[in-house]
């Protein structure tokens, strides 16, 4: 089983920018595709970016042109890359892994969870 351990979240000024890294153990990433969600206080937990087994790489509309995700399978971290940020990305960032191949954009495709990292970006 794949422990995931974000770190990087904290407080910034909108425009600001911020480093998620989700590192992993127990093992490799290179195995398993790698996604990043959020949750908001009251709302749903919700797609941010993923990227897949060959590093395919898929971004929600809302963040596409300002987050960036990437991998270092040598590391066995996968970081997430937030530019330009507004206070509306404000929520809890979480990580999430499984096996499978692809691209899943889905809650229900994950097979394993961080704990999650608090951004918040003040006006």
């Amino acid at each position: 089983q794949v422990q995931l351990v974000e770190s990087g979240g904290g407080s910034v000024q909108a425009g600001g920018s911020l480093r998620l890294s989700c590192a992993t153990s127990g093992r490799t990433i290179s195995n398993y595709r790698m996604g990043w969600f959020r949750q908001a206080p009251g709302k749903e937990r919700e797609f941010v970016a993923a990227i897949s087994r060959i590093s395919r790489i898929y971004a929600a509309d809302s963040v596409k042109s300002r987050f960036i995700i990437s991998r270092d399978n040598a590391k066995n971290t996968v970081y997430l890359q937030m530019n330009s940020l507004k206070p509306e990305d404000t929520a809890v960032y979480y990580c999430a892994a499984d096996q499978k191949y692809g691209i899943s954009f889905s809650t229900e495709a994950y097979d394993y969870w961080g704990q999650g990292t608090q951004v918040t970006v003040s006006s």
